[in-house]
């Protein structure tokens, strides 16, 4: 296991069912496991990030305090999460990254990654480059809003 996946398996094990965040001393966790602070803003900056469902403050000074919150992943409140998060453009492996993530929370099930995956592929999106990723964008933010339960 790579040092990344340690650091990320254990702020993830921080949490508890009734916790809403988890605060962290970036220069503490650094010397616990024995890496540089930048190791473990990296690990924050590509494993917490709101598109697999966190919010992340940071603090600067004192060691760098860090606040990780979990958003609500109630299915409806995720997802339009994710719809909001989305801007004009998304490209075939952003949308790649965001189904797997779906499928991770089970907030999809196979059926309907496959579905989102092929309508948002580059095979389907016979458009102009330069145009490609806003349809995919619209797409998948439409096909999206018709998951949410009502």
């Amino acid at each position: 296991m790579r040092i990344s996946d340690v650091i990320e398996e254990f702020i993830k094990s921080l949490f508890n069912e009734d916790d809403e965040y988890v605060e962290i001393q970036r220069n503490d966790l650094a010397e616990q496991f024995n890496c540089v602070p930048s190791q473990i803003n990296y690990v924050i900056s590509t494993r917490f990030k709101p598109s697999q469902g966190y919010y992340v403050e940071s603090k600067r000074g004192g060691g760098g305090s860090i606040k990780i919150k979990k958003v609500n992943l109630k299915n409806s409140n995720y997802l339009m999460h994710i719809i909001t998060s989305i801007g004009d453009t998304i490209t075939a492996n952003e949308v790649d990254i965001f189904i797997s993530n779906f499928l991770s929370y089970n907030i999809i099930n196979p059926t309907e990654a496959k579905l989102l995956k092929v309508a948002t592929s580059d095979n389907v999106l016979s458009v102009p480059q330069d145009m490609r990723d806003k349809l995919r964008a619209n797409i998948f933010k439409n096909m999206l809003l018709n998951l949410i339960d009502e």
